[in-house]
């Protein structure tokens, strides 16, 4: 038995890694947000589906304005198919792409109405919550989807990107991006995670402003894709509970330099883990709020001191130190 968790965590670190790396990439590439995103098999919901003809789509899904640029793009790609999902939104997202997709089409529409309504529970109602999301056929069109400058590394599987907005205004043409060979990435758990854990970019990106530190916007995201599942420290944190049963002391906050080197899928992981502590020692809801005053900006540890003090009652020494403490106890 320890030979093969050994052998699926060592694989969960692997796909941690390559979502990773693919997230530095798309932060350069949008700074906006970021997503990879890997689909299983499938899970159909009842969704009404628009598939046009060759000519181009029609009917009411397939006419919504916030496929325009979509549209514009995708068609000389082929004719499209076009799924609406009740997310409980005055408009339902959408799922967009072309037939030879239809798999991974109904895949995500499959997960996205769980997932949606996942994170609204968890942050609350002020997001549009009724995401877009595409599957590409192609890699030109796949990079042409995502408005990048050139063509992506084969890596990339997902790209969730949004028009430029102004502080206090809600972002607009947010949409999650598929590759077209997306569909054979991961399975059905790894799936569940990483929508959950983009679409958590979706819905914080109003608050948060570049600079803000990575350990809080990698571990919300991580922590709210996680928090509905009953999986253990071990698979959830392989690199870290490898690391801390080896004897490695439990470290301090991981800095935004190591989201981006060797140690990245620690760090994530880490991230993860800071955040489920504070959800579990102070709650939810003080999570949330936390995440609100530390989202504004760069900060340093005398500010973050300060965040947790008026949120959360206690300071970042009495937090980190909770935080090791928790981290052992799960490592054992």
């Amino acid at each position: 038995m320890s030979g093969i968790r050994g052998a699926r965590n060592r694989l969960a670190a692997r796909r941690r890694l390559e979502f990773v790396l693919t997230t530095v990439l798309v932060v350069l590439l949008t700074g906006a947000g970021v997503a990879l995103l890997v689909v299983p098999d499938p899970v159909r919901a009842p969704t009404r589906t628009v598939q046009p003809g060759l000519a181009g789509p029609a009917g009411t899904a397939a006419a919504d304005p916030r496929l325009d640029e979509v549209r514009r793009i995708a068609e000389p790609y082929g004719p499209l198919v076009v799924r609406e999902i009740r997310t409980g939104a005055d408009r339902p997202a959408l799922v967009v792409g072309h037939p030879m997709q239809q798999h991974d089409i109904d895949v995500l529409a499959g997960e996205l109405a769980a997932a949606t309504a996942s994170i609204t529970e968890l942050w609350g109602t002020e997001w549009s919550r009724s995401p877009i999301v595409v599957v590409s056929a192609t890699r030109p069109e796949f990079t042409a989807l995502v408005r990048a400058p050139g063509a992506l590394p084969a890596e990339v599987a997902a790209v969730t990107i949004a028009d430029p907005f102004a502080p206090g205004t809600q972002p607009t043409g947010q949409r999650v991006v598929f590759g077209p060979d997306a569909g054979r990435r991961l399975d059905p758990a790894g799936l569940r995670t990483l929508l959950r854990h983009e679409l958590t970019h979706v819905a914080t990106r109003a608050v948060t402003v570049d600079g803000a530190p990575q350990w809080l916007l990698e571990g919300f995201a991580e922590y709210a894709a996680h928090r509905a599942t009953s999986r253990p420290f071990s698979e959830i944190a392989p690199t870290v509970y490898r690391d801390i049963r080896g004897g490695a002391t439990a470290p301090d906050f991981p800095t935004d330099p190591m989201f981006t080197g060797d140690r990245a899928a620690a760090a994530y992981e880490l991230a993860w883990s800071i955040c489920a502590y504070l959800a579990q020692r102070y709650g939810e809801t003080n999570l949330v709020a936390l995440y609100h005053r530390l989202a504004t900006g760069p900060h340093t540890p005398q500010t973050e001191h300060a965040a947790f003090r008026d949120v959360l009652g206690t300071d970042r020494q009495t937090v980190l130190s909770g935080w090791r403490t928790w981290l052992s106890d799960r490592s054992r």
